[in-house]
């Protein structure tokens, strides 16, 4: 074969068969490609699209590309996995990953760091003083078997092709392609090995996806890619228009992961953990929907979720003092207010200005080199629909840089809109999609 060969017959929206996709990932991750050509197929697949079956090669050409891991077998049983597309607040894995596995269901989740204005969750936990995230498969595979919980960052060999290819795409302006995003995620997601997979995927100001059809297209891809592959699949397509919960920022978030598992977390949040860890105890055969959701909510009632956390962050190292006290978790010096000047009710907060203001504090980065400031972020204190008076809160910003804090408040200035008439409430889920193997 010749990469030449299948770049035209790309470009000429041929559909490319599965030998030649193999044969190209391979080469490409062997370096026998050159970047040029592999930037010209890249953006011959982001100008004539794929067809599913294309989709399914691609993602699977890349799985294979690196290490495997049969969870199944690690675990001793079905294995479940979750994946969100990332929104502002989002530190759901901190209540889910525990609550399931509190449930009987066994949860080794690799997660990644974060970009732009996204929080990663391995971010999140290092602001627990100690806590590893970086494991040596053998760890890995021992806290999997012994205790079914494990949250560590990604394997440097897990499909190593996806990580090169999203190098050039990012340079390259291919990269809001949805087969190359969909082949992306869950090329990780395979070679990760979970029997069962649940998508959170985010629509809105705050979100990868800004409208509805372009997420219910991105979720439709992942779950056909996913049951072709021969997994179980759900997928949600949430809200992302608003700041999930109220914190924004890494300690912030780990605070409020506590308070949730403790039972005292902010109401849509709460619903949300619950809603997904149903459907991820739904997958590993935990009867109805409902009936799991009462599952979880016992666990988060009795405590057991918040026991498996703890157990968690001991096993990984992490000082469980600050699990039982989070006010020992990294506090910034400067705490600052914004208040409302008028009584209205609140038409918009707007997730991506909020994301952009605890970058601006320093608690994000723009490249993945840039150091992050654990202990900043930013409260929000109110939701669409809410009615609120002078002087209520809208925002408390936690800095150690009163330039910093400066940014950030001005970032924040047009966040919200108000209305003199009443708000509805934003839907919390949009849609559902299921697939199995047939």
């Amino acid at each position: 074969m010749r990469a030449t060969d299948i770049i035209a017959k790309k470009r000429d929206g041929q559909t490319l068969q599965a030998l030649e996709i193999d044969w190209f990932i391979q080469e490409f991750t062997q370096g026998n490609i050159p970047d040029y050509q592999a930037s010209a197929w890249l953006m011959a697949v982001f100008s004539q699209g794929m067809r599913r079956e294309e989709i399914v090669n691609l993602t699977l050409a890349m799985a294979r590309s690196g290490e495997q891991i049969d969870l199944p077998a690690l675990v001793g049983g079905y294995a479940v996995d979750k994946h969100s597309s990332g929104g502002v607040g989002d530190k759901t894995s901190l209540v889910v990953v525990p609550l399931v596995a509190a449930c009987g269901v066994p949860v080794a989740k690799m997660s990644g760091r974060g970009l732009g204005h996204t929080g990663g969750t391995l971010d999140k936990l290092e602001s627990i003083r100690g806590f590893r995230v970086e494991l040596s498969f053998d760890e890995f595979a021992r806290l999997a078997r012994e205790a079914g919980i494990v949250l560590a960052g990604q394997s440097a060999n897990l499909a190593p092709a996806d990580k090169a290819l999203y190098a050039l795409r990012d340079v390259t302006a291919t990269v809001n392609s949805v087969p190359l995003i969909a082949s992306s995620i869950m090329s990780k997601k395979l070679a990760a090995g979970a029997n069962g997979i649940l998508l959170d995927v985010k629509v809105g100001h705050g979100a990868f996806m800004p409208n509805l059809e372009q997420a219910r297209e991105l979720a439709q891809m992942m779950v056909n890619i996913g049951v072709d592959a021969g997994r179980d699949m759900a997928a949600l397509i949430t809200d992302m228009n608003q700041p999930l919960g109220a914190a924004a920022g890494l300690a912030l978030e780990v605070q409020e992961a506590i308070a949730t598992l403790n039972g005292r977390g902010p109401a849509d949040f709460t619903e949300h953990c619950l809603l997904c860890a149903a459907h991820m105890l739904r997958l590993a055969g935990r009867s109805s929907l409902e009936a799991a959701r009462q599952q979880a909510a016992e666990a988060l009632r009795t405590g057991a979720g918040l026991a498996k956390f703890r157990q968690m962050v001991e096993l990984q190292g992490g000082d469980v003092a600050q699990v039982d006290d989070p006010d020992r978790l990294p506090r910034a010096s400067l705490v600052q207010t914004l208040v409302a000047k008028q009584t209205a009710y609140i038409a918009q907060v707007n997730a991506l200005s909020v994301g952009y203001a605890v970058l601006d504090l320093g608690g994000g980065r723009l490249t993945k080199s840039d150091p992050v400031d654990h202990a900043v972020g930013v409260i929000t204190h109110v939701k669409v629909g809410d009615r609120i008076a002078p002087d209520q809160p809208l925002f408390t910003l936690h800095a150690n840089d009163p330039a910093r804090l400066k940014s950030a408040l001005d970032t924040l200035a047009d966040a919200i809109r108000y209305s003199a008439e009443p708000v509805a409430a934003l839907p919390a889920v949009y849609d559902t999609l299921i697939g199995s193997p047939a």
